[in-house]
Order: structure tokens, then C-alpha cells, then sequence
């Protein structure tokens, strides 16, 4: 979840050369532990430290100037712009505030939520229902800038931490969050504290949150889907619910192999014509940088399907999946089966050993269905 989670709007599709020279950034994670060191020092010492430096769980030690700095009775707070470096982050910009509060002899730390930032609504995320969206490495991170400071200035280290995001439930309204059940806000994130541009673990980590909580929430079919058009028609035609409906996007291979250790009962993997061509012709990555269609091979299909010599001359010239499809529609060739067939047997061998009964749907781009395999057990 990047982005609070994923931004859907900004995911493989959109990646650059492999040649370019990226900057990385820094997750809200990171950001929200050294605007709590920063604060809970002022709270000690009456002072802002401006850069503060925090220590990363990969032992890095990186500074971050302040955009907010407040002392009042009782409390300090500190907040930090956050930069996510060249990663197309959802929350690049924003304006990550931790407020310290002492908490009562011996309570440690504590957490909570303000403005911007989420509450977990749903069982099967790494918090439990009610717990504020700030994940247990961000807390990790915390509650060493805390000690750290406690440390070297004397203090207790027993405070309340408040961490909010200004504007947080707006952004939130682009990522996938309220599907989580996370709701109110973003969720503050990340595992090591920076932030590799286009690395899209984020969405692969949202992928896994989200089979989470439908497996949590008793959900026993589960639809993953290429993009929006194909998650729209595979709910409208098994009923599915939100919760039930996992946007992989390009990356069929991080949700089945997944799936392979975390099993639901029933899973749909549906997509449209090229992308699913892509997962029948053996690519768990669907992204154009990892391979294109395969022409060939879909002009046997096309002879298998009955496709005259002429045909097949002719859709061997087609420069897109889509083209050679609208060919086969005009000569009568039904050309999907096969391609959701293999789809199948692909998926089905990153879900070997899984009790799952798998099915794939082809759509077109208008959300018809051109082809669908039967459930099918994989294992």
C-alpha cells in the first residue's frame, strides 16, 4: 500500500526507461519517526533539533528539515514535507505530523490518530480493528527516534503519539485503503523508511493486505483483475462484493503465488484480451517491458480454431493483440477459448499444491465477456 496504499492511476503502465537515473525518497514512515524524534526533543529540551536525523532498520542515518515546528502547553509537534524522491507516490508532498504528548509513569508508547490518517476497520491487516493506520514498522521506527531521544536527554519515554496528515482522507480517496477497511484517512507506511521509485512494492504489498482481509472477513471467491473495466465486469457477473475484488493490475504472478500459501477457495483471474493472452503465453508479469504478445502464437490459434492459410497470412501482420482479434470477430474465428485455456494452465502452475478451483475470464473493452474457463481445481 503505498499511498496510504496504491495509486492505481500511477502503476507499471507509467514506468521509465531502465536506463534512467531515479531519486529515491523517503516513506511516510520515515518521516513521521523524525518529526516525533524532533518533536519529543523540543518537549525535553525546549529546542527544535532542524535537520533531524533519524536511523533507518538498514542503518542509514538520513536528515530531515523541518516545515513545522510548534511547542505549546503540554505538547510539542513537529512536521516534515514528505519527498518521495521520483516514485509517482500518491502522498509526495504532503505534510507528515507527529505530535508528542506525555503519557502517563510506565505506559511507553501509545498511538494515535489525527487529522488524515486512517482507522483500521477490518480484521486481517497486520493491526486489529480500531488501531490507527500507522503500521508496525512506522511504529518501529517511532519508538526508536523516541528512545534515542529519551536517551540522550533524559526522558522517560513514555509519551502518546499522535500522527496526522493534513488533507490525509482526500488523498486517501485514491488508493485502495477503504477497500482494506481502512477508513478516515492513509495509512503510514513502509518497511525500511525509503521509498525505490517504481519498485511497485507497494501495489504487490496491497495485493497481499487485500487477500488478507477477505480471507479474515470469511470470503471463500475471490476475483483478481487486470484493471478497471475487467474488475467491473467479473463483479457484475459473479455478484461479487468490494471486498472480494483484488486490483492486480499487471502483476498476476504477485497475487497467485501469494495465493499459493494463503488459499481462498475460489479464485477468478480476469483481464482483457491482451493481458490475458500475455498470462496464456506463460508471463506472470504482465507489463509491456516484460514481453508483448506473441503474434504467432496467436495465429495458431486462430488455425487450430479453423482460420484458413489466407487468414492466418493476414493476422500475421497485425501489429496488436487487439487488431488480430477484431480480424478473427470479422472472419468468425472464436479465437478466445484457447487463449483462457492457456491463461488457466499458467496460473494454475503458479498455484500448484493450492486447494483453489481456478477460473479465467477473458473481457473485451467494452466489459463483454469473450471467454471463460470453468472452475477447475489446481491442485
Amino acid at each position: 500500500m503505498r499511498k496510504g496504499a496504491v495509486n492505481p492511476m500511477t502503476g507499471p503502465e507509467d514506468h521509465p526507461s531502465p536506463k534512467t537515473k531515479l531519486r529515491r525518497g523517503w516513506t511516510t514512515g520515515a518521516c513521521a519517526a523524525a518529526g516525533a524524534r524532533a518533536a519529543y526533543e523540543a518537549l525535553l529540551t525546549g529546542r527544535f533539533p532542524d535537520p533531524v536525523a533519524i536511523t533507518l532498520p538498514g542503518g542509514q542515518h538520513p536528515r530531515f528539515p523541518l516545515t513545522l515546528a510548534e511547542r505549546g502547553a503540554g505538547f510539542a509537534r513537529a512536521g516534515i514535507i514528505k519527498d518521495a524522491g521520483d516514485d509517482p507516490d500518491v502522498t509526495h508532498g504532503a505534510l507528515v505530523i507527529a505530535k508528542i504528548l506525555p503519557g502517563p509513569a510506565h505506559s511507553g508508547i501509545s498511538f494515535q490518530a489525527g487529522e488524515g490518517v486512517g482507522i483500521v476497520t477490518r480484521p486481517g491487516l497486520a493491526l486489529a480493528p480500531g488501531e490507527p493506520a500507522i503500521n508496525p514498522a512506522p511504529r518501529a521506527m517511532i519508538r526508536g527516534a523516541i528512545s534515542e531521544a529519551a536517551r540522550l536527554f533524559r526522558g522517560t519515554g513514555d509519551v502518546i503519539v499522535e500522527i496526522s496528515i493534513p488533507g490525509g482522507e482526500e488523498i486517501a480517496k485514491r488508493t485502495l485503503n477503504a477497500r482494506l477497511g481502512i477508513t478516515g484517512g492513509l495509512s503510514i507506511l513502509g518497511t525500511t523508511g525509503i521509498v525505490v521509485p517504481y519498485s511497485c512494492s507497494a501495489w504487490i504489498e496491497t495485493i497481499h493486505r487485500g487477500i488478507d482481509v477477505a480471507r479474515a472477513c470469511g470470503i471463500t471467491h475471490i476475483a483478481g483483475s487486470t484493471g478497471a473495466a475487467s474488475e467491473a465486469a467479473i463483479k457484475a457477473l459473479h455478484g461479487l462484493p468490494d471486498i472480494a475484488l483484488i486490483e492486480m493490475g499487471d502483476f498476476a504472478g504477485g497475487m497467485l503465488k501469494y495465493l499459493r500459501g494463503h488459499p481462498i477457495s475460489k479464485v477468478t483471474i480476469a483481464g482483457g484480451f491482451a493481458k490475458m493472452t500475455k498470462l496464456a503465453q506463460g508471463l506472470l508479469d504482465l507489463h509491456s517491458r516484460r514481453g508483448g504478445v506473441d503474434i504467432a502464437w496467436l495465429v495458431a490459434c486462430c488455425a487450430e480454431a479453423g482460420a484458413s492459410a489466407d487468414f492466418a497470412a493476414r493476422a500475421s501482420a497485425a501489429c496488436s493483440a487487439g487488431e488480430l482479434l477484431h480480424l478473427a470477430r470479422h472472419e468468425g474465428i472464436v479465437v478466445a477459448p484457447p487463449v483462457a485455456q492457456a491463461a488457466w494452465r499458467t496460473a494454475a502452475k503458479a498455484l500448484r499444491g493450492a486447494k483453489i478451483a481456478l477460473e479465467i475470464a477473458v473481457f473485451g473493452r467494452n466489459g463483454e465477456l469473450l471467454a471463460r474457463t470453468p472452475f477447475l481445481p489446481v491442485h
